[in-house]
């Protein structure tokens, strides 16, 4: 377990590996532990980083920011204090959409950046993801376990072959989550629109979609390719909204190919 101090709290990282420096970003309810099997697969050839974002997983946070922006400025202040010069950025989900803006700002800085179940437009966001931006159905839904586990199930046990798994590790990074980073994190998400902005990013993106994924319209993989000028698409027909979990060698090896490969 590393942290790093920065004036908004206390960021909780993991690393693994050798190589090439890799950095992965978690999506929305989530944090770093999403990621070990995948540390563990690219780690003989890369240097991974799994950081959590303010307000989730190990992350001790003094901030009352927690929307994409942030984390965005989170991403770029992370790799300034670590010296990674430049390096490839995965997102998951909300981390995609942090991924691909960092990409945007700091193109400097991105070598190439993946997306996995991300929203390029936040209106693609399920219909009650949406209404937790808003900040008095979020404490509603915070404030009673019994609701918010039925509203976890619900996002995670259907569309997908490893649904049960999926809601156990959601849950539990779940209660993790500060009341303030739950509903302003995907408020700010559910506004984001990339579209306009992913013009003008040049460096490679690789866009992963599963087909049965309801939390996130897997139509925004064509909506990437549309608008992002050196961008593909890999479409995962078994996978729901976690292809890592629901195709992991499949997953793993889209991954690998890309970062050693893809242009």
């Amino acid at each position: 377990m590393a942290t790093m101090v920065t004036d908004q709290g206390i960021v909780h990282y993991e690393v693994l590996g050798r190589g090439r420096p890799v950095i992965l970003l978690h999506g929305w309810l989530g944090s770093w532990a999403l990621w070990r099997d995948t540390m563990e697969d690219l780690s003989k050839d890369f240097r991974t980083y799994s950081l959590d974002f303010f307000g989730f997983g190990e992350s001790l946070d003094r901030t009352s920011d927690f929307s994409v922006g942030n984390f965005v400025q989170l991403v770029n202040q992370f790799m300034e204090r670590l010296g990674i010069p430049k390096a490839p950025i995965v997102g998951h989900s909300m981390g995609g959409t942090v991924a691909l803006a960092v990409a945007h700002r700091y193109p400097e800085k991105t070598v190439k950046t993946i997306v996995i179940g991300s929203p390029i437009d936040g209106e693609s966001l399920n219909f009650f993801l949406k209404l937790s931006g808003y900040k008095g159905i979020a404490h509603t839904v915070y404030s009673m376990p019994l609701i918010l586990d039925l509203f976890i199930m619900g996002l995670t046990r259907f569309g997908s072959p490893q649904g049960g798994a999926i809601h156990r590790m959601v849950k539990q990074d779940a209660s993790k989550v500060s009341a303030d980073s739950f509903f302003e994190s995907i408020g700010t998400l559910r506004k984001t629109d990339l579209r306009v902005d992913l013009q003008e990013v040049n460096v490679p993106i690789l866009g992963i979609y599963g087909k049965r994924d309801i939390i996130v319209n897997p139509g925004q993989g064509k909506i990437l390719i549309e608008h992002a000028p050196n961008s593909r698409e890999e479409w995962f027909e078994n996978s729901g909204h976690f292809p890592m979990m629901d195709e992991p060698k499949r997953f793993h090896e889209t991954l690998r190919d890309f970062l050693n490969n893809g242009k």
